[in-house]
Order: structure tokens, then sequence, then C-alpha cells
């Protein structure tokens, strides 16, 4: 992606954030945890978004849908949707990139800084994310857990989420350069 078009993603993904922000405050903003508040990720994000997914353990990390051209690429498909969880001091605590093809929605990257969690963050950017894909008329929310994340999984199954037993989950990889490294974990 050349600095042109990836400036002007930036500058359309401002436009978005100032009017999703407007319109947050004409509503009387979203229900979120006391010192929190759940906003409109933009590409400005981006650093400290990525620093926050390289604490999280057991994280997989795509080394192009996660480059910074890759999230610009998915903000810009699904403008307003993702959004970013931030402190008082304005760090970024959580993050959900959201997404939706017309007629499911997905989640993806959902986390929390550790030291926010059972603060009802996660379930704040979730309720807020459900809100934006329903306005747009998606009636079905899809995302996946691994296995083997432990406290993902108990937060979707407190949230009353439903882990689906009738069907199996293919991939096919078109690009093999996409690699997945995984945070806190060995990749031999």
């Amino acid at each position: 992606m050349d600095k042109q078009t990836m400036e002007q993603l930036i500058e359309e993904d401002n436009k978005l954030r100032e009017a999703r922000e407007r319109s947050e405050m004409e509503e009387g903003g979203i229900a979120a945890p006391e010192g929190v508040r759940i906003r409109t990720m933009t590409m400005e994000d981006y650093k400290e978004v990525f620093r926050l997914w390289q604490t999280i353990e057991g994280f997989g990390i795509r080394s192009i849908d996660d480059s910074e051209a890759g999230i610009a690429l998915f903000l810009a498909r699904n403008p307003g949707l993702s959004v970013a969880a931030e402190n008082e001091k304005g760090e970024i605590i959580g993050t959900i990139l959201c997404g939706e093809d017309g007629r499911t929605g997905g989640f993806y990257h959902v986390c929390v800084r550790r030291d926010y969690r059972m603060r009802r963050v996660g379930t704040a950017m979730v309720t807020h994310c459900m809100w934006e894909l329903k306005n747009r008329g998606i009636n079905k929310i899809s995302l996946i857990a691994f296995s083997s994340n432990d406290g993902g999984n108990a937060f979707w199954n407190r949230s009353g989420w439903k882990r689906r037993s009738d069907i199996n989950t293919y991939e096919f990889v078109l690009n093999t350069e996409n690699i997945t490294r995984f945070v806190g974990k060995s990749t031999d």
C-alpha cells in the first residue's frame, strides 16, 4: 500500500471516528465501567493496539493480516465497527476487530489487558459491537476462540454465547507468507 493510499484511509477513518463520537455523545454514550471509554478504533491506534496484542498470552498475530497495511484494509472494509477501550490515562486496554459480510458479523482479536479483566471491559466492548452490527441489519455473529484459550472461552460461556458442536471449521491458506505467531508460546 502506498503512502498516499494509507493517508487517505487514515483521513476517512478519522472522519468516521469523529462522526461516531458525536453520535455516542448524542445517545448518552455507551455503558462502560467507570474510568473506561469504548470508542471506534482508528489507524492512529495501530502501534498501541499492536503493543497490547503482543502482551496477550496465546494471542495469534499474523504477519500480513495484522500488519499496519492489513489492519488499515480491515478497518476500511468495516468502517466504524472495530473498537478500542481506553482508561482514564488514554491507554488502550482492550480491542475488538469487528467486521461483517452483509450476513454475519465476525469478532477478531478480542482482548483486554490483564489488569483490567473481570471489570466488564470485554462485555462493554462486545455489547457496543453487537449494537453496531444489529443496526446494520446483521442478525448473527461468529467468532473463533482457540480451544487452549481458557480465559477467552470462559468469558464467552459466561456471556451467554453458544459453542457450536454441530459444525467443523475449515481453512485454506492462500498466502503461506501470512504466518501466525503466538504470543508467549514456543514457535518450534
